[in-house]
């Protein structure tokens, strides 16, 4: 995570944003008087979002880690898809 400060954030916007999406870099915008903001993806957000829905739902994160436990102890199989 890089620290800008806001006046270099506003001089420089959009190669800091290439930078956000082209690196998948966050960027903590430093402000004088505190109260610092963190500039990132959208595709970054929404993954952030995503797991903390999942984490947050104790049944969906079960399933997931069950699901995980059962692949690494080999108890897991492979099956084709029909086509409809």
């Amino acid at each position: 995570m890089i620290a800008i400060s806001s006046s270099k954030v506003r001089s420089n916007f959009k190669e800091i944003c290439d930078k956000v999406i082209n690196d998948v870099e966050s960027v903590i915008i430093t402000r004088t008087r505190g109260d610092n903001v963190v500039l990132m993806s959208e595709e970054e957000y929404n993954n952030m979002m995503e797991n903390f829905r999942i984490f947050s739902n104790s049944d969906i994160y079960n399933k997931i880690k069950t699901g995980i436990d059962q692949i690494e102890k080999g108890k897991s199989s492979k099956r084709d898809l029909i086509d409809e």
